[in-house]
């Protein structure tokens, strides 16, 4: 299988290298020490296309695949995690969401605006007691008329105070039934609907986490994704693609460290030479490129998947599963090849090392990973 870049993929990373100099790079120490979640840049990326990646050119998207995703969020993701981070977060699960799930009039209605950024999305799975354990939600939703009552909090959620429309998962059942939970989708401005606390995180602290809260938020069943009862079922199908997007993501954030990594042995001199001649420096750049490739490979292998729309649920979380651990691995290390440097906000390997770790929990743990993969092998 040939997963060399082709000429359109080396457009969109070449794209995203010029802009990323211009307007992330300078900025990604002030975003991370504020916090700040810099929603003016989502405007300009969407401008490039690149909030509605894998959305069809009909709905105003730019209409590309899998392995162009994958291209696009690894390429941010090597400026500043927490960029790459809501990009995928938008993309794919929000986004996502919709596309895979909505009817014709539901597309037409709220895709054109996320795919240009005009609108911030936002999804809800998560809540405070029920993080893995999905089936167990507190959050409920209760038919009134041709309404539907919304009542609970969830966590955890990418863009929860910012965002202008959230896709929420909600009990419309009994607990545990995995055909009891329904997807909404809710605009901001909704009656009831809030955003709650702001996360204050060790990294990917230019991305918004914050909660959302929904007090006798009252939904018309026109927004309801799919059928009623169907929302669990649909979300595992959106978290197999969210995988290959943290897969991209942690990619991206170490080959930023990797490079970093390389550039600095290669300046740094110690006893009359520089440190990259030393082996046990040059033997951990051995292993950074070795694991960077792997993990690529399997990433790419998953998209491949995705885009031929066969069964890839194995192959997804193999992907974020491997690509997450080398991410904190290489990270690790490209901290120790700077040593005392390493450790500080000057050099920008501290915030990659902050950042990587956010991959091995957010959209299920290394450990859910392996019960996923587990599952598969021993059908």
């Amino acid at each position: 299988m040939n997963f060399e870049p082709t000429e359109e993929q080396q457009q969109i990373a070449q794209t995203i290298r010029d802009f990323g100099k211009k307007a992330i790079l300078p900025h990604v120490m002030e975003w991370d020490e504020s916090q700040e979640f810099p929603v003016s840049l989502f405007k300009e990326l969407g401008k490039l296309g690149l909030m509605g990646v894998l959305v069809p050119e009909q709905y105003g998207g730019s209409g590309l695949g899998y392995l162009e995703y994958v291209t696009v969020v690894s390429e941010i993701a090597r400026f500043c995690g927490a960029i790459g981070l809501s990009v995928a977060a938008h993309n794919s699960l929000c986004t996502g969401h919709i596309l895979q799930f909505g009817n014709e009039e539901q597309k037409q209605r709220w895709l054109p605006k996320l795919a240009t950024a005009e609108w911030i999305g936002a999804w809800g799975l998560t809540e405070p007691n029920t993080g893995s354990d999905a089936m167990n939600m507190k959050c409920v939703a209760k038919k009134d008329g041709d309404d539907w009552i919304i009542d609970g909090t969830k966590c955890w959620i990418t863009h929860g105070k910012s965002c202008d429309i959230a896709v929420v998962i909600a009990r419309t059942g009994d607990v545990r039934d995995s055909h009891g939970m329904t997807a909404f989708v809710v605009e901001k401005g909704t009656p009831g609907f809030s955003g709650g606390k702001k996360e204050n995180k060790l990294g990917m602290r230019a991305s918004e986490t914050a909660e959302m809260i929904f007090n006798n938020c009252r939904v018309p069943a026109a927004n309801v994704l799919g059928q009623v009862g169907d929302g669990f079922i649909q979300s595992m199908k959106v978290l197999d693609g969210g995988r290959i997007s943290i897969a991209a993501l942690s990619l991206g954030i170490a080959k930023g460290a990797r490079d970093a990594a390389i550039k600095y042995s290669k300046e740094r001199h110690q006893f009359d030479q520089p440190i990259s001649s030393f082996q046990g420096v040059s033997f951990k750049l051995a292993d950074m490129a070795t694991e960077i490739e792997a993990a690529e490979l399997l990433t790419l292998q998953a998209a491949d998947m995705k885009n031929r729309k066969v069964k890839m649920t194995q192959q997804a979380a193999m992907a974020k599963y491997y690509a997450s651990e080398v991410a904190v691995r290489v990270a690790n290390d490209a901290v120790q090849i700077f040593g005392g440097y390493g450790y500080t906000k000057d050099f920008p390997v501290e915030k990659f090392y902050r950042d990587a770790k956010l991959c091995t929990i957010g959209e299920g743990t290394s450990e859910i990973q392996k019960i996923v993969i587990a599952r598969e092998a021993l059908r």
